[in-house]
C-alpha cells in the first residue's frame, strides 16, 4: 500500500505496512517540532461522535484547527438520527453540501463498511468503531513507543485487561505484530478474544510485569459487558488479581514503559499514583494523539489535493 495516494480514508489498520506507520510517525514528529502546512482553499470538517468521547473528539478538533480547518457542528442528540434516519443518509447529506472530511465515531462494528461501499467524494476517518478499530489511538501508540525506543523489532509488549471489548487491543496487536513486536496479551480470561489469540500469547499479568518493555492496560469497558459481569469485580480485588499496583510496578524492568489509551479508572486497572508517575507515558500518548491526526487528516488532505505545493 503506498500511503499518500491511497489515504482517501482511514478506517483500519489492517493494510498497513512498516512503511506506512513510520511516515506517519515521522509526519506526526514534525508537527511537533513546528511544520505547517497551507491548505489551497477553505477545507470543511464534521466530527461525528455517536459515543461519548474527550480525548479523540478534542484532539481531532485541536487537529483540525492547527491546519486551518473549518468545523461544522454535530451533535448526535439533536441530528436528524434522532428521528431514525440512517448514518449513510446523514454522511450523504455532508458530502452533498461538499464537506470534505468526516470523522466518526460509532457503536457499530464496522459501520464505515457501507460509507466506503458508496463511493462518497467526503473523506471518511474511524475514530474508534465499536470493539472494532481504533486507528488514530493506535497510530499516536506506534509514535510514543517509537519515541521511547526507536524500534518495534523484537519489543515485548502486554496489553493488560479488558481485550474482548477493546478497539484498541485490536488494532495495536494488528500493528504491533507487523512491526516485529512481540505481543502478550493479559487479564481475565473470559474477556480474552478468541480472534486476537493468532496475535499474541495470554499469560498472567504476574508473569510479564519483569519481560516486557510496555506495559499496556486497558480499562473495563462497562457500556459493552454484561452488568453482572462486571459486578464480580469489585475495584480493589481487580487491581490485586489483573492491575498494575505498586508491588507489580517495582518488578518491572528499569526503561520499561506504563501505557493507557484512557480514560483511566485510577485504582482499578492502574493504581493512581502510577497514572503520573515517571513510568506513565499516558499524557504523552495524548499529546502525540494530536499531531498524529494531524498527520493522519494532512495525508487526506493531500490524497484530495488541498495542500499548497503538497508534502515536502
Amino acid at each position: 500500500m503506498d500511503t499518500l495516494m491511497n489515504m482517501h480514508d482511514l478506517t483500519t489498520v489492517e493494510d498497513f505496512n512498516e512503511e506506512d506507520v513510520l511516515h506517519k510517525i515521522h509526519l506526526a514528529e514534525e508537527f511537533k517540532n513546528g511544520k505547517s502546512v497551507e491548505l489551497v482553499r477553505p477545507v470543511y470538517a464534521m466530527n461525528l461522535f455517536f459515543e461519548n468521547s474527550t480525548r479523540t473528539h478534542t484532539s481531532f478538533e485541536m487537529a483540525e484547527n492547527r491546519l486551518g480547518m473549518k468545523l461544522l457542528e454535530f451533535e448526535a442528540q439533536t441530528s436528524s438520527v434522532t428521528k431514525g434516519e440512517s448514518l449513510l443518509d446523514t454522511v450523504k447529506t455532508i458530502d452533498a453540501i461538499q464537506a470534505d472530511i468526516a470523522v466518526i465515531r460509532h457503536p457499530q462494528n464496522d459501520y464505515y463498511k457501507q460509507l466506503l461501499d458508496a463511493n462518497l467524494e467526503i473523506s471518511v476517518i474511524n475514530a474508534g468503531d465499536g470493539s472494532g478499530q481504533h486507528p488514530s489511538q493506535s497510530l499516536l501508540d506506534m509514535m510514543t513507543i517509537y519515541e521511547e525506543f526507536q524500534r518495534f523489532d523484537g519489543l515485548k509488549i502486554a496489553i493488560a485487561g479488558d481485550i474482548s471489548h477493546s478497539r484498541v487491543a485490536r488494532s495495536n496487536a494488528m500493528l504491533l505484530n507487523k512491526l516485529g513486536a512481540k505481543v502478550y496479551f493479559a487479564g481475565p480470561e473470559e474477556w480474552m478474544a478468541e480472534d486476537l489469540e493468532e496475535y499474541g500469547t495470554f499469560l498472567p499479568i504476574d508473569e510479564l510485569v519483569d519481560q516486557v518493555d510496555v506495559m499496556m492496560l486497558l480499562r473495563i469497558q462497562r457500556e459493552r459487558i454484561d452488568e453482572n459481569a462486571v459486578i464480580q469485580f469489585q475495584p480493589h480485588e481487580y487491581l490485586q488479581k489483573y492491575g498494575l499496583n505498586f508491588a507489580r510496578a517495582e518488578r518491572m524492568k528499569p526503561e520499561a514503559i506504563i501505557m493507557h489509551p484512557a480514560p483511566v479508572n485510577r485504582g482499578i486497572e492502574i493504581e493512581s499514583s502510577l497514572v503520573d508517575g515517571k513510568r506513565s507515558r499516558i499524557f504523552k500518548q495524548m499529546t502525540n494523539g494530536m499531531y498524529m491526526r494531524m498527520a493522519i487528516l494532512t495525508d487526506v488532505l493531500e490524497s484530495k489535493g488541498l495542500i499548497r505545493g503538497g508534502l515536502n
